[in-house]
């Protein structure tokens, strides 16, 4: 009988791949694997160390997690976009303002 704890490990078990760790350190990634997420050639990979294991995060979804949790803070805070680009031109002529002075003498 399958209960749900059965079904988890089942899941997980058909995630697995085995790759093997060559000569100078090297791992191919199944084809499968990188269509799944997208990965080409020459993509960066970041390697997490988690205890007794390796975790491998292609970079561009780390920007895509990380583009993700400034777009949900951005929703929660209550600014609109355009105050917020106001507030960005008031602090960038603010900070032109104290290193330059305010402009030519007339």
């Amino acid at each position: 009988m399958k209960g749900p704890l059965t079904s988890d490990i089942i899941h997980l078990m058909s995630d697995v791949r085995h790759v093997t760790l060559r000569e100078r350190r090297q791992v191919t990634l199944p084809a499968e694997v990188c269509s799944e997420l997208g990965l080409e050639v020459g993509d960066s990979i970041t390697v997490e160390v988690l205890e007794d294991s390796i975790k491998l995060i292609p970079r561009r979804r780390r920007f895509l997690d990380a583009l993700a949790a400034i777009q949900e803070a951005f929703q929660q805070s209550g600014i609109t976009e355009e105050e917020l680009l106001e507030e960005g031109r008031r602090i960038r002529h603010e900070i032109t303002r104290e290193l330059y002075g305010d402009g030519p003498e007339a």
